[in-house]
């Protein structure tokens, strides 16, 4: 028989995304028409240990669905990678009567998600993060907004590098995945993608296309890179040394993070949120929500953490041919 939920806790984990407000609001208001109460666990898995714990209703989820980052706050939480720290924070959820949680995350809230539900707490998890990089999922909450943010910001570099005819190199999100990176590489028109999956550290092939594009009549040359690569400055005086070409860089950083989240972050989390508050209610655990082949999907956790992903190669092929 599945276990009925009655309450339901709700947490963001990890590095905050563009649409966790909307997952949130989802499930909420989603709980709540079914007849449930709904607790908000401030700052992640540490606030969960700490006892940081509200009353959610749908008053408190109101004008927060174009908001970014997340009104419950995130953190990172060491001890709860601990089988004594995951054990009490199973006994807090009990001590709160929270039944079911859900977890708004990566990879790594995933983990956290998982040792709860082995706890007997009934738990689903929700791919937040602005990388792409959830295996087992098309989408992950955050990435449009994210990637939209900084196409808008290369454009603008794009105009002064080329006012002043020279080699932007421009460093975008992505420590691990270079999806934010070869998105962008193909809106802007970069002359050259630099990604963890694929980059060789052949920094003279680089080198060559900006002196062949400049006798061909290139005025200025955008080099997309990843942050999982870095080095930007150094590498702008190597090439600059190399080619006789003024090379600036310029490193995007955290305004990817924020912003007002897009028309497609605030559906497909609400989405998201609601499928979560679905699945407690019908009696499911450990499960991942996630976005496939045009429906909303969900896999075991731990058939998630399995999934490999990696960029797609055909979108890497066709950047080199169109930055030709």
């Amino acid at each position: 028989m599945a276990k009925e939920i009655n309450t339901i806790g709700i947490l963001t984990s990890g590095g905050d995304a563009p649409g966790m407000n909307a997952a949130i609001r989802a499930v909420v208001r989603t709980a709540l028409a079914a007849g449930k109460k709904v607790k908000g666990i401030r700052r992640g898995y540490s606030g969960l240990l700490e006892e940081d714990i509200i009353d959610m209703d749908a008053k408190s989820v109101a004008d927060i669905i174009s908001r970014g980052g997340t009104v419950l706050y995130t953190a990172r939480c060491a001890e709860f990678r601990t089988e004594e720290g995951q054990r009490k924070g199973a006994e807090i959820c009990k001590k709160h009567g929270i039944d079911g949680v859900v977890v708004i995350g990566g990879d790594g809230s995933f983990q956290g998600a998982k040792k709860l539900a082995n706890l007997g707490i009934n738990t689903i998890a929700l791919p937040g993060t602005i990388d792409l990089d959830i295996a087992c999922t098309d989408y992950t909450i955050g990435f449009d907004t994210a990637v939209n943010t900084a196409m808008e910001a290369i454009d603008k570099v794009r105009d002064t590098s080329t006012s002043h005819e020279r080699c932007s190199i421009i460093e975008v999100m992505g420590r691990n995945a270079g999806y934010i990176a070869l998105w962008c590489g193909i809106a802007n028109g970069a002359e050259d993608i630099l990604i963890t999956e694929r980059y060789d550290h052949n920094e003279n092939r680089i080198i060559n296309n900006i002196i062949e594009k400049r006798k061909v009549g290139k005025k200025h040359h955008i080099i997309i890179n990843a942050e999982g690569i870095g080095d930007s400055y150094a590498m702008a005086k190597r090439i600059e040394a190399a080619t006789g070409m003024e090379t600036r860089a310029t490193i995007i950083g955290h305004i990817q993070r924020g912003g007002s989240p897009t028309c497609k972050d605030r559906v497909y989390a609400s989405a998201m949120g609601a499928k979560a508050v679905d699945l407690l209610s019908a009696g499911a655990t450990n499960r991942v929500v996630g976005y496939r082949n045009g429906e909303f999907v969900d896999y075991d956790i731990d058939e998630a953490l399995n999934m490999t992903k990696d960029i797609d190669q055909y979108l890497f092929d066709i950047s080199k041919k169109l930055s030709r």
